[in-house]
């Protein structure tokens, strides 16, 4: 049985609804019959809880936000919790288990350029090159995703996982995002390595979870050892296990494994060690200045050193002047990446200048 956390759907509807009102303070429950009653509405009871009828829940909704905001404070509407039953199926464990919070409903409208977007799927890739440190060859691109609003303006990554994430909708964006830059490179006619981003968090079980990510890259003709998956927010996940069985399906399927924003955060090299991945991308924190800096430049070297030892190749991202690239190449590096050579383009570059 397949999980429906990366597909499912929220949204107001314009149809008819029942809508529960649930919290486990008396208080306020008071708080929400109150403001029920000063909007006029006929409150009905079941097994201890209240609700409304409402002839159109999308109306509803709208037309009482401010009223909403104003009445219940930031706290308030995080422990009250709603459910809308559109289908007149009356109470049961639904209304309890399905039920969103207050602040869920008020996001819905507040973020509605965000659920457009992931409604109708309008999404897009830029790309930025990542060159091979031998011969200053193009050695592939990363996917950096964009949302594309109504009017034609973008959505950058920080605002969209921002949203999704206040949300709970990064399952959701996860996978689209994934599924864009496959449809995107194929789109742009793209030969070669295509980096792509993924939350392992926001992934449950890899065999359900990534199965359409791997149908459109069987789909789409990419040959599996073209796909680099960067693994990123590593360092929330408690449960390494869980990860490394996503990278193990991965692998299985013949794509790749960067580990992304190493030197990052206090266990970095463990999870070096622990992942074995194939590349290693070391963090713009650390490249930013090593020219100057005593302490990244004992850093870095201490990260390429580790990746020779262990086969893995090493990545250095967020190169932005000359100095940085001609110390990182005095240290050692396999590929390179950062503004010095492009930004991220809607359309890729094909050859560097110069």
């Amino acid at each position: 049985m397949a999980c429906n956390r990366c597909t499912e759907q929220f949204e107001l509807k314009t149809t008819s609804s029942k809508i529960y009102f649930i919290s486990k303070y008396d208080e306020l429950m008071k708080k929400s019959r109150v403001f029920l009653m000063k909007l006029g509405l006929d409150i009905y009871k079941v097994h201890d809880l209240h609700y409304i009828k409402v002839e159109n829940t999308k109306e509803f909704f709208y037309s009482n936000i401010d009223a909403i905001k104003t009445h219940f404070n930031s706290l308030e509407t995080e422990d009250i919790k709603l459910f809308v039953d559109y289908q007149n199926e009356g109470f049961s464990y639904k209304v309890v288990l399905n039920a969103k919070t207050f602040q869920n409903y008020i996001n819905l409208i507040d973020d509605k350029d965000f659920f457009e977007i992931i409604k109708h799927q309008s999404l897009t890739s830029y790309f930025q090159p990542i060159i091979d440190a031998n011969d200053n060859s193009i050695y592939g691109y990363e996917s950096l995703i964009r949302g594309v609003n109504s009017d034609g303006s973008l959505m950058y990554p920080d605002r969209l996982f921002n949203k999704s994430t206040r949300n709970d909708m990064n399952f959701n964006l996860d996978r689209l995002c994934r599924e864009s830059a496959l449809k995107t490179a194929a789109t742009k006619k793209i030969n070669k390595k295509v980096f792509i981003n993924f939350i392992p968090t926001s992934i449950y079980d890899p065999e359900y979870c990534l199965k359409s990510t791997v149908k459109w890259a069987r789909q789409l003709d990419f040959d599996p050892a073209n796909i680099v998956f960067e693994v990123v927010e590593t360092e929330t996940i408690k449960d390494q296990k869980h990860l490394k069985n996503i990278l193990e399906f991965y692998r299985k399927e013949g794509f790749q494994i960067a580990l992304d924003d190493v030197g990052e955060g206090y266990s970095g090299l463990n999870r070096i060690i622990d992942l074995k991945p194939d590349i290693i991308k070391v963090d713009r924190n650390i490249v930013d200045n090593i020219d100057s800096n005593e302490l990244k430049y004992s850093v870095y070297k201490a990260l390429y050193n580790l990746s020779k030892e262990n086969g893995i190749k090493i990545l250095a991202e967020g190169i932005e002047t000359a100095y940085e690239l001609e110390t990182i190449k005095s240290i050692g590096v396999d590929y390179m990446q950062g503004y010095y050579f492009c930004k991220p383009m809607p359309e890729p570059i094909r050859k560097l200048k110069g």
